[in-house]
This record gives structure tokens, sequence and C-alpha cells, in this order.
């Protein structure tokens, strides 16, 4: 509590100001105004004040604040938990769930990441459904030989036209003609691929097992697998896979055999392979790959002729 008092003749003037109010006293000796004035300020009066002159709050009003409201929400979560575990003979209206507004929100899980998978695995049939289910069962693994008509059009060497030379010199039957192989042998719509997990989508690549399935018979199972460089890619990746699990699939039945042996692919190599230079038509970048002696170099390489020998090109050439 502070005073201050200020006197002249004939009147005298006190001010106090304690924490919360502050008062002014105001004293005359005129014959009239014998008695004093007192004006008192309370929190009325200093909320008349501007917003500036009110003091700041205490730091422990706020966390006051806050732990009763935190004492109101667990007395209400309390009220209503023992409301639903008290037995009621009269059926009674639900109370209304209290909003906490002091839990933190729950973080919304994205949905649009494919790096655990696509979530289609195949469907699980019942046990004593009368359809097999390809998805675990082997039913019919090597119960029996396939016809000789099948056998030969499945065990039928291939013609060199129909393979193929990827640029770093691997040899590969397209997989188109592994359908026309098994189209020949058992004929259309009697054998196809069954799924036997679920699409796993990792960073760089997409990959899938199946089940070649032939004239109602498990034949064999393989995983097929295919990189991509974008998420837009994913869909073209997963048809790719499709494809490379059949070419693995047909491995046990016989077709391109020859593909998977080392002296067949050397001597293809040898007869109907070569190795060039080309150019890249816009980054100028040479490098060799090899292609078949009856092919010709794609866009965006073109053939590159070197220069004679001592001319200036020749002697700046990088390979």
């Amino acid at each position: 509590m502070a005073s201050l008092l200020f006197q002249k003749t004939g009147c005298s003037l006190q001010i106090t100001r304690t924490s919360r109010s502050f008062a002014v006293t105001f004293s005359t000796a005129f014959p009239r105004r014998n008695r004093h004035r007192t004006i008192a300020s309370t929190s009325e009066a200093s909320s008349n004040l501007p917003s500036s002159h009110h003091p700041a709050p205490p730091k422990h009003t706020k966390l006051r604040n806050d732990f009763r409201s935190t004492r109101v929400y667990q007395a209400q979560q309390a009220r209503l938990a023992s409301t639903a575990t008290a037995p009621s003979d009269s059926p009674q209206q639900q109370p209304r769930p209290v909003t906490d507004r002091f839990q933190p929100k729950e973080e919304v899980a994205h949905t649009d990441d494919l790096t655990a998978g696509l979530g289609d695995q195949p469907i699980v049939l019942d046990e004593k459904s009368r359809q097999v289910d390809w998805a675990r069962s082997f039913h019919g693994l090597s119960t029996e030989a396939f016809s000789k008509e099948a056998a030969h059009a499945l065990l039928a060497p291939l013609e060199p036209e129909d393979i193929e030379v990827k640029p770093d010199g691997i040899v590969y039957l397209p997989e188109i003609k592994y359908r026309r192989i098994l189209n020949r042998a058992f004929g259309p719509g009697a054998w196809g691929l069954a799924p036997r997990g679920e699409t796993i989508v990792t960073a760089k690549a997409v990959t899938r097992e199946y089940a070649l399935v032939a004239l109602g018979r498990l034949v064999s199972v393989a995983r097929g697998e295919q990189d991509y460089f974008t998420p837009e890619g994913i869909p073209t990746a997963v048809e790719g896979c499709k494809s490379n699990a059949l070419m693995r699939c047909c491995k046990d039945l016989g077709v391109a055999s020859e593909l998977w042996d080392p002296r067949f692919i050397r001597k293809f190599i040898a007869d109907h392979a070569k190795e060039v230079w080309v150019e890249h038509q816009q980054t100028q970048k040479r490098r060799k790959i090899w292609m078949r002696k009856d092919d010709q170099v794609r866009y965006p390489f073109k053939l590159y002729v070197s220069p004679p020998q001592g001319s200036a090109r020749a002697n700046n050439s990088k390979y």
C-alpha cells in the first residue's frame, strides 16, 4: 500500500493505491464544503482506462485456468463412466460426449503411398467349395503327362527369326510368342495365370507370384518382377510383372529352353548378332551396342562411322 499527500491553504489531496485499487481523498475548509469528498476507484473504474494502462496478468493465471478446465473435464469423464456402468431400471437418455479440446488431434494416415502393396490379394475360397483355390492349392501337379501333340508344340525348337537381342547382348523371346506357343499346345482358354499373392510395390520395382494352370492342373509357380521409374508407370510395370512370371513358368514346360543354354547363346550371338558403335543424336555420346545382323539402328541412336585416321576429328574424338 502506497499513499501520497498534497497540502495547500484551505485544502488537501491524498492519493492511496493498493495492489487492486486506488482512492483519492480531497478535503477543503470552506463552510459549505466542510465534508471530505472521497473518490474511490475500484476495478470497475480501472476498467475504463485504456488497455495500455492495465497491468499484465500474472504468469500463473493461465496455468491456473488450464488446471481448472482439466479438473472439470476429468470430473465430467468420471461422471459419464459411472453413468454408463451403473445399472438402471428405466431407460435414460445418453449424455452427449464431451469434446476434449486438450487432447491432440489424431493424424490422418496417407493412402497415396503404394510401397506397402496394392492390396489385391486373391480371393480365398471356402474349404468346402468344389472349385479349386489356385491361390493355395497344388491340384494336379505332376499327375500325368500332357498329350503328344501338346508336348510337340511345347518342345518345338525356336526359329532364329523369333529371337531378339538386347543392346547389352542378352537374347530373349518376346512374351507374346510364349502365349502363342501355349495356345498351340492347349488351345485358347485352356490355360491361364492365377495370382498367388499380393502385388508388392517397392521403391523401384513391382513383384508378384503367379501360378500357371493348364487343362485344370497346376503346372508351375514363379514370381515375376518389373522395374518402373515414376509412379505413373506402375500399371505398366504390373503387366510386365505378369509377363515375366509367365516366361519363368514356361521353363518347367520346356518352352524356349534354348535361351537358358549357354552354348546355344554363344552360337546364336556368333551367327546372328553383331556389336556396333552408335552415337546419340541429341547428346552426341557414343557407345557400343549389340543387335541382330539383319536389324538396323533405331532412334535416338545412329550408326557411328569413324573418320579416317589422321583427321582432326579422329584425333579429338573420345570414346
